[in-house]
């Protein structure tokens, strides 16, 4: 047989190898060639064809680029398509994230007893969080009870003895009964004296410590923490559909300056689609080229920014010094409240 023939022992050695693995620095890439050896790779990097490919690639560099990457990520997620056994993978808006998957049997325990942990954990959240709130309901259940009163000490009479009982028993309340009548006349002109200094008190001021005794209810208080955080809570976007706005800006020219519009939609907070009322032209303004518009007393309105945002409402009056409205609510939970000192730009008139 010649050393050329199919079926020669060299011949099979030689076409097993080359369906083999061989080292990556003798592939081409660019030609998609596996070479043997350093003088094969050598020889085909000298070839005519090789050449004319690499002046292909030069021509446009990027698509050649792509269509690498997108090779490798076709074939690296058909690998782990098959392998989802072995690892957890997420796609995520920084990439994709690929997690192995430890099978060892003391990794699984060690997760177990862990998850274990934090269920136990969330139960005793939970038992927290009933207790508080049981104790939140009875707090309110004690409050919504009349509070006691507290009187400043007065008599109507001045010649009517004045007698303390701070008696906590029969015994005690017999000691202090004889210990008062046996009071002195200089022990009574003093109680008499200071009796007469509290009644020149004015009466006004009585009714002030009475009302700084009495305690807020829990529930008054969250309700006042509510609303001041609500208060506090303004966005730098205030535009809302189905109100009217006037165009502020005079790049649109005098055909649209001044004039009003109702807001049809709102794109990204910050945009809205305005139909004119006029022309009933659509336009599409940021903003910052509208403004809100203050109607006439007894008009509807709606709240555009801070704690009442979302409301609506009826305008009651309008204070031209200070460039605020008061504001009467008429939807939500908070119906029938008179807010005073609403801004300008933080209501506008409803279409």
């Amino acid at each position: 047989m010649g050393k050329s023939d199919f079926l020669t022992p060299k011949a099979i050695a030689n076409r097993i190898k080359s369906k083999g693995l061989q080292k990556l620095r003798w592939y081409c890439q660019m030609c998609q060639k596996q070479c043997r050896d350093e003088n094969g790779f050598k020889c085909h990097c000298m070839s005519e064809s090789h050449q004319r490919q690499l002046l292909l690639a030069s021509e446009n560099p990027q698509q050649f680029m792509d269509y690498f990457s997108e090779e490798f990520r076709n074939d690296f997620l058909e690998l782990l398509r098959r392998r989802f056994g072995l690892c957890k993978v997420d796609e995520t808006p920084k990439g994709w994230y690929i997690q192995y998957i430890d099978r060892d049997p003391e990794t699984i325990r060690r997760q177990l007893e862990l998850e274990k942990k934090k269920k136990q954990d969330l139960d005793d959240e939970e038992k927290t969080a009933k207790f508080i709130e049981e104790q939140v309901r009875r707090g309110l259940e004690g409050k919504e009870q009349e509070a006691p009163v507290f009187t400043e000490l007065s008599r109507e009479n001045d010649e009517e003895k004045v007698a303390f009982n701070l008696s906590k028993g029969a015994s005690s309340s017999t000691a202090t009964s004889s210990k008062s009548s046996s009071l002195g006349p200089s022990a009574l002109k003093v109680i008499e004296a200071t009796a007469s200094v509290k009644r020149k008190e004015p009466s006004h001021s009585s009714a002030q410590s009475k009302e700084k005794k009495k305690k807020k209810s829990a529930l008054d208080e969250i309700m006042e923490i509510e609303e001041e955080k609500k208060r506090a809570a303004r966005t730098d976007y205030w535009l809302q559909p189905e109100i009217i706005v006037k165009i502020i800006t005079k790049r649109l020219g005098e055909k649209y300056h001044k004039k009003k519009g109702i807001v049809k939609e709102v794109i990204d907070k910050y945009t809205a689609v305005v139909k004119m009322i006029d022309s009933g032209d659509k336009l599409k303004l940021d903003q910052t080229h509208l403004e809100t518009v203050i109607p006439a007393p007894g008009k509807r309105i709606l709240v555009l920014n801070g704690g009442y945002r979302g409301n609506e409402g009826t305008l009651e009056s309008i204070n031209e010094k200070t460039f605020s409205a008061t504001i009467v609510i008429e939807t939500g939970p908070l119906k029938g409240r008179r807010v005073e000192g609403i801004q300008y730009e933080d209501i506008s008139k409803l279409a």
